[in-house]
């Protein structure tokens, strides 16, 4: 029998984190649920031992990354960036793909634009990209929606938090099983 091939598997993946950013954050659509997934996906894959990344965008305008991931994040430097996709930030492609991953999990802001362009750049250079659609937004629902509904339409995988750190874990019973039902709850 053969597993689906568009399964998580910890040997290659990541998580990105994008732009979760204080300034822009009150007038995000649902931000509180953006930073409480973001920070249960950056936890469970620090359970894991699995590579977190994270970027910010043009932080003399849009401000730090929230203190709350930040602090999931345990303080560490983010990717500084002034293009809109990821795939401007110096060398980010370069270190994924010279670490072997080619799967990348993504969270963060602006869904219909950076979050989006950053998929869309994913799929183009041969990654596979699972969005965690209950740890992005935009300012409006609508925004929201159609950047879900265009990035499916390009490749990306459309899951959730709990999909994600559970598919990852692929057995229950492990201590990393416990801490991780634990973040989920």
């Amino acid at each position: 029998m053969k597993k689906n091939f568009r399964l998580l598997n910890k040997e290659k993946t990541t998580l990105l984190v994008i732009d979760i950013q204080d300034r822009i954050l009150p007038v995000i659509f649902e931000s509180e649920r953006v930073i409480r997934n973001a920070v249960k996906l950056i936890s469970g894959f620090k359970i894991m031992n699995l590579p977190v990344y994270y970027t910010e965008q043009y932080p003399k305008g849009l401000g730090p990354t929230n203190p709350q991931i930040k602090e999931a994040l345990n303080n560490s430097e983010a990717i500084q960036k002034m293009s809109f996709s990821c795939y401007g930030a110096p060398d980010l492609f370069e270190d994924l793909k010279k670490r072997g991953i080619e799967q990348v999990v993504v969270c963060g802001i602006e869904s219909h634009v950076c979050v989006m362009q950053t998929v869309l750049d994913f799929i183009a250079n041969d990654f596979q990209v699972h969005v965690a659609a209950d740890a992005i937004s935009s300012r409006r629902e609508f925004d929201y929606q159609t950047a879900l509904r265009r990035m499916e339409s390009n490749g990306a995988e459309i899951s959730l938090t709990e999909s994600v750190l559970f598919e990852l874990l692929e057995v229950c019973g492990t201590d990393q099983f416990k801490a991780v039902s634990k973040l989920v709850k």
